[in-house]
């Protein structure tokens, strides 16, 4: 590490105010604080004297979303080789998985911090570290065989249009790896939507077996088909097709443990997110006027992605909200409407990506009414102590 601080120190001088290459600053403190922990301090207004600055709160984000990936990559290889028909041993199966991942996150980092860059240049910024924890987001729900040039055109999207033009990190009203899937969800249903683009080589054209579906069990519970459905231990330890790292209950679960212990993540949010799910499933079970609605309750919590939106998608600090009461409600209503949106509407059968987006619209307004309703009471409770 000396010699990197060295190197930096080095260059430093040619990128100061003055310098050859000031227009570079951004870019050189971006670089920086990679490596070390920034020696400015907040100079006015109310805040914190810690440790903690907010690239390393993203880095927390990034090391809890790791189980999840790893265990994305070896299912990746898993499930290819089965519809092959070939039996792999567990390195060659990994090693499929993590180079048919890897592109992906790097075209994602590439194109996302690219932009980054290019705006805070120009606004002469820094460069802000919300990035670091969408580019490992993106990548984790979608399938494996996405194209890399549409993963470039979502990713630029998501970053321009849904954090850039208001304002970047901390400005922008909805989360931004959320709507890089919306965009390639509505632009390119077929890539992001049926049975054979979940398991890799399907959508290509490979020899699969015959016999073998690609199905996810979202989508065998869509149609009705509950009779196919995976046993609870499978689809709890995630050997099933699905996006690259919302299948694997077990390992959202260890990145939700990392998120909880550092106080990275609201544990308000994640429990009234799981809540307003069960809620909403038991609300179902008592009219099951189909298969569908006749599915456990708790069976929702490990289908499709409502385990990794409850995890990492749902407690973005940014877009979710920020009172305590405020985030009871917002994650209950998640919960709530992700289920009623996969079970009610079979065109959006993910319905946990929607009903974050909506909820990430409505979460200041919900804010506004906590904070409004707690004024009220303090103002009761003053005019009653005046009385006195």
């Amino acid at each position: 590490m000396k010699a990197i601080r060295n190197i930096l120190d080095n260059i430093k001088p040619y990128v100061e105010k003055g310098g050859k290459f000031h227009f570079l600053r951004s870019t050189f403190d971006a670089v920086e604080t990679l490596f070390f922990v920034p020696n400015r301090v907040t100079q006015s207004g109310c805040h914190i004297r810690d440790s903690v600055d907010m690239k390393r709160a993203m880095i927390v984000v990034v090391i809890a979303a790791v189980p999840a990936l790893l265990f994305g990559m070896w299912n990746t290889g898993r499930l290819h080789f089965e519809a092959i028909g070939e039996v792999a041993a567990f390195w060659p199966t990994f090693w499929y998985g993590f180079f048919k991942i890897l592109p992906i996150i790097v075209v994602t980092y590439v194109v996302g911090l690219t932009i980054e860059i290019i705006f805070a240049q120009k606004r002469g910024h820094e460069v802000n570290e919300g990035f670091f924890v969408s580019g490992m987001l993106i990548p984790l729900i979608l399938p494996a065989d996405v194209p890399l040039w549409m993963v470039a055109v979502a990713t630029a999207f998501a970053v321009i249009i849904g954090k850039e033009v208001f304002g970047g990190s901390g400005m922008n009203i909805m989360n931004p790896a959320l709507i890089a899937r919306a965009f390639l969800f509505f632009a390119y249903p077929s890539k992001m939507s049926g049975d054979i683009i979940w398991v890799s080589g399907m959508s290509k054209g490979e020899n699969i077996v015959d016999g073998f579906s690609g199905a996810t069990p979202l989508g065998d519970a869509l149609v009705g088909n509950l009779d196919k459905l995976p046993s609870p231990m499978e689809m709890i330890i995630g050997t099933i097709p699905g996006s690259i790292g919302e299948t694997s209950v077990i390992a959202i679960l260890i990145g939700a443990v990392i998120l909880l212990f550092t106080g990275v993540a609201s544990w308000r949010i994640m429990f009234s997110v799981i809540a307003g799910g069960l809620i909403m499933g038991l609300i179902f079970n008592l009219a099951a006027v189909n298969d569908y609605m006749a599915l456990p309750a708790w069976q929702h919590l490990v289908l499709g992605g409502f385990a990794f939106g409850a995890v990492f998608m749902a407690t973005d600090p940014v877009t979710a909200s920020q009172t305590n009461k405020g985030k009871y409600i917002y994650g209950f209503l998640i919960g709530l409407l992700a289920v009623l949106i996969r079970v009610v509407n079979p065109a959006y059968p993910e319905g946990m990506m929607l009903a974050i987006l909506l909820m990430n619209v409505f979460a200041p307004l919900i804010d506004h009414y906590v904070v409004e309703a707690n004024i009220k009471k303090r103002l009761k409770r003053l005019k009653v102590v005046q009385k006195i």
